[in-house]
């Protein structure tokens, strides 16, 4: 009996430090009608995941003067004090704000 309980506080306690973990989810409308979701998680620092053109894309963090920049798989995100900016590919690049 004794070592159930302990087994089950164990596994309560290890799956505490995985619920103390947010991620962060944002969804941005662009000025081209475009939108997309992007997740932000602390465990994984160096990468953005969005969801984006109905497929799901991970950037890698890269060096910026200001602000934060993600690039991979022909998508560059960047994202500062001053706004946020989307380019895909041959398109324009596309202002965004947060829905």
């Amino acid at each position: 009996m004794n070592r159930k309980i302990v087994v089950a506080l164990g596994a309560v306690l290890s799956a505490a430090p995985l619920a103390a973990s947010a991620e962060t989810f944002q969804t941005y409308v662009c000025a081209d009608g475009s939108q997309f979701v992007a997740a932000f998680y602390p465990q994984d620092p160096r990468h953005a995941h969005l969801q984006i053109d109905g497929r799901a894309v991970a950037l890698t963090k890269r060096v910026a003067l200001s602000g934060s920049r993600y690039t991979g798989h022909g998508v560059t995100l960047k994202i500062s004090k001053t706004g946020t900016t989307i380019a895909r590919g041959k398109r324009p690049v596309a202002t965004c704000t947060i829905q």
